[in-house]
């Protein structure tokens, strides 16, 4: 069941954490997003636990998400970003081989802010890696990169460290975007839940409960709708790693608004880069 008037509010909080230029604010209200995100999810979760009405209407859905175009490079990292927002909105996500499309498993609800959120946070991850790129400190620093060295018989897998190269720059800040966005999400999910445990005000310990009851129910929904097979990873060891590429990027993700798109709710779909 799709909650408009919740997309409307956390909208709102978007374009108040954009519209300001003070870091601290931008980051309260990012948080606020995200927790008022999580106080309706409890809602959700504690109704269903105790109407039987309400359980059977509302139920967990699957929706296939684009992530971009085959053959676009660097779309594991975007990925890496929904999947991190995923993850703090009670959504377990399949992932296409290629990373064009990503298939989120959960309710409607925290799908639907699973997606706004990431509409707002992938504009501004991309944007955050070119200016990074442009101001050419990468071009100071080194990457370890698995290779092959010897010949014939001989031959074996090795690390090796090379000069930073701007592809491997952009996929590693990227990647440091994205895991500290989805730290920051976390924290504010957490934090809402600690709160609503303590006011608790019904039978105790109702609302872990229902928050349990809601984990095990997605988890058992998923393991009878996915087909998926394997293990997908958001990157591999011949790509390169660059601790300063995502120390870079974690300060971005550190310092990144949500509120970027202000047409909220939906989602603005793949990113053509």
């Amino acid at each position: 069941m799709r909650d408009d008037r919740l997309l409307t509010r956390i909208a709102g909080l978007l374009r108040q954490a954009e519209g300001t230029d003070n870091e601290h604010e931008a980051e309260a209200f990012m948080a606020a997003a995200q927790r008022l995100a999580t106080a309706s999810s409890i809602d959700l979760a504690l109704a269903r636990a105790h109407d039987r009405s309400t359980r059977t209407a509302t139920t967990p859905i699957t929706r296939q998400v684009s992530i971009g175009e085959k053959g676009k490079r660097g779309l594991k990292t975007y990925v890496q970003l929904f999947v991190q927002i995923a993850r703090a909105n009670d959504l377990t996500v399949d992932v296409a081989s290629n990373s064009t499309f990503v298939i989120a498993y959960g309710f409607e609800v925290d799908i639907d802010t699973t997606e706004a959120l990431y509409t707002s946070l992938v504009i501004q991850m991309v944007a955050a890696s070119d200016a990074y790129l442009k101001s050419g400190t990468y071009k100071r620093e080194t990457a370890r990169q698995v290779v092959t060295v010897g010949d014939g018989y001989f031959r074996r897998r090795a690390v090796a460290e090379k000069p930073l190269s701007p592809i491997t720059a952009r996929l590693n800040f990227q990647s440091g975007f994205a895991e500290r966005i989805g730290a920051r999400l976390v924290r504010a999910r957490d934090e809402q839940r600690a709160e609503a445990v303590a006011a608790e005000t019904t039978a105790a310990g109702s609302t872990e409960v229902a928050l349990r009851d809601k984990e095990v129910e997605i988890r058992d929904f998923y393991r009878h709708s996915s087909s998926a097979r394997g293990t997908w990873r958001p990157s591999s060891a011949r790509s390169g790693y660059s601790v300063a590429a995502r120390q870079a990027g974690d300060q971005a993700g550190r310092r990144a608004r949500i509120g970027a798109d202000h047409t909220l709710p939906g989602a603005r779909g793949a990113i053509d880069r």
